[in-house]
C-alpha cells in the first residue's frame, strides 16, 4: 500500500514542473548586431566629366594617285617613312608612254615641213606678184596655205608637250613633306588615272580627332576649349580648339567626328591616342547625390522613398523621407529631406527596422589610412570584440 502514496506524490510534483515551466516566460533570443555601411552626405556635381578617345593625325591628308594610268613596275617607300618633296613614291612602267611620245615628235617634224614647203610657196608667189604673172588671188590662197601649214606645226608641238607631261606622270612624287601613312597598290597592278596609290600626311598642324554620339553633339561648339592628355607617360596634356564637327553621322558607328586643333609647338606623333575632355565655361550646381543602392521604399508601395539615417549618439537608425531628382547613372540626385553632415546607410537597407542597434562596418585593412582616421563613424565596441574574438 505503500507503492500507491508514492506515485501520488510523484505525479504531483511532476504536474507542478509542468505548471511551473507553462507560466514561466521564454526570454527572446537577441537580434544579432548588424554591421553597416556608411557615407557622409555632401553636395557634388550632377554629370561625370567625359572623355572621349581618339588620335591624333594630320592636318592635311592626302591620297595621291598617278596621273595617267599603266602597270606599276616599283614602289619605294613603305608605311611610316617619312619622306620629302619631290621624293619618288612609285613608278609606271613607261614604254608605252615613250613611244607616244616618239609618234607626237614625229608628228611635230611633218607638221614642220609642211609649213617650210608652204613658206617657200608664198616667197615664190610673192616674186611673181611683184612681176604681174599672177593675180592677188593667187597669191593669198598661199599666203593661207602658210597659215594653215602653221597651225598645225602649232597643234603638234602642243601635242608632243602633252606627251612629254604625261612621260613624266609615269613617276609618283610627293608633293610636300610629310609621312606616308598608308599604301593602296602594289608593284603589278594595272591603276588608272587619278586610283590612289600612297596615303600621305603632311607635316605641319595637327589635329586630335574622336567621335561623340548623336546625344553629345548640341554640347560641343566650334572653338571650344578641350584639354587633350596622352596616354604616353612622358607627354604634357595640352589645350586644343574645337576646329570643325561632322555635318552628318558616319553611316556605320551613327557617331559625329569632331577635330580638335592642336598646338604646333611639341606635336605628339601621327596616330598617337588621346583623351580628349571637352571644357564646359559654366559651373554646374552644388547637388546631393546616393546610390541607388541607399533608398528603399517608405511605408508601402507608391508611399514614397526614404533613407536610413544613422544616430551615433545612439548607434541606432531611423528612416528619413527623401524626394528625388534625375538620375545620374547609378546615382540618383536627391532634392530635399536630407543635409551635407548627415550619415546614410549605404547598403543592406533592406534587412534594417527603424530603431535598430547597428555597427559600423570598416575594412580592418583600412584602419590606418587617413579617411579612417577622418571619419566620425567607428566600429562598434561589441563589434570589434567580436572581430577580435573570432580572429584566429
Amino acid at each position: 500500500m505503500t507503492a500507491l502514496p508514492r506515485c501520488w506524490a510523484l505525479a504531483s510534483v511532476c504536474a507542478a514542473a509542468l505548471l511551473l515551466q507553462a507560466c514561466s516566460r521564454t526570454e527572446a533570443v537577441p537580434e544579432p548586431l548588424r554591421a553597416v555601411k556608411l557615407l557622409t552626405v555632401a553636395p557634388g556635381t550632377q554629370g561625370a566629366r567625359l572623355e572621349y578617345a581618339g588620335e591624333v593625325r594630320a592636318r592635311v591628308e592626302s591620297r595621291l594617285g598617278f596621273r595617267v594610268g599603266g602597270k606599276i613596275v616599283s614602289r619605294s617607300v613603305e608605311p611610316g617613312q617619312h619622306v620629302e618633296a619631290g621624293q619618288v613614291l612609285a613608278r609606271l612602267d613607261a614604254r608605252d608612254l615613250g613611244l607616244s611620245t616618239d609618234a607626237a615628235r614625229a608628228q611635230v617634224a611633218a607638221a614642220t615641213t609642211q609649213r617650210d614647203l608652204a613658206a617657200a610657196d608664198v616667197r615664190r608667189y610673192a616674186a611673181l606678184k611683184s612681176e604681174n604673172f599672177i593675180s592677188g588671188a593667187e597669191l593669198e590662197r598661199r599666203e593661207a596655205a602658210l597659215k594653215s601649214a602653221q597651225a598645225s606645226l602649232d597643234q603638234a608641238q602642243a601635242q608632243l608637250a602633252a606627251q612629254s607631261n604625261q612621260a613624266s606622270y609615269a613617276q609618283l612624287l610627293a608633293d610636300a613633306a610629310g609621312v606616308v601613312t598608308g599604301i593602296d597598290a602594289e608593284p603589278g597592278q594595272v591603276v588608272g588615272a587619278g586610283t590612289p596609290v600612297v596615303r600621305l600626311a603632311k607635316d605641319g598642324p595637327r589635329d586630335a580627332v574622336f567621335a561623340v554620339p548623336e546625344d553629345r553633339r548640341a554640347s560641343l561648339s566650334l572653338g571650344q576649349d578641350v584639354n587633350v592628355s596622352f596616354w604616353a607617360a612622358e607627354a604634357e596634356p595640352v589645350m586644343g580648339r574645337v576646329r570643325e564637327i561632322a555635318a552628318s553621322a558616319d553611316p556605320v558607328t551613327r557617331t559625329y567626328q569632331v577635330k580638335v586643333a592642336l598646338p604646333e609647338q611639341g606635336a605628339p606623333a601621327l596616330g598617337a591616342t588621346v583623351r580628349a575632355r571637352p571644357v564646359d565655361g559654366q559651373s554646374a550646381p552644388a547637388l546631393i547625390k546616393l546610390p541607388l543602392s541607399a533608398l528603399r521604399q517608405h511605408g508601402g508601395e507608391g508611399q514614397g522613398t526614404a533613407v536610413w539615417l544613422f544616430d551615433a549618439a545612439s548607434s541606432s537608425v531611423r528612416l528619413q523621407p527623401v524626394e528625388l531628382g534625375p538620375a545620374d547613372g547609378n546615382e540618383v540626385v536627391v532634392l530635399s529631406g536630407l543635409e551635407p553632415g548627415m550619415q546614410v546607410v549605404a547598403t543592406g537597407v533592406h534587412v534594417l527596422n527603424p530603431g535598430q542597434k547597428v555597427g559600423i562596418y570598416q575594412d580592418k585593412y583600412q584602419k590606418n589610412t587617413p579617411a579612417a582616421q577622418q571619419g566620425q563613424a567607428q566600429p562598434a565596441p561589441e563589434k570589434e570584440a567580436a572581430v577580435e574574438k573570432a580572429a584566429p
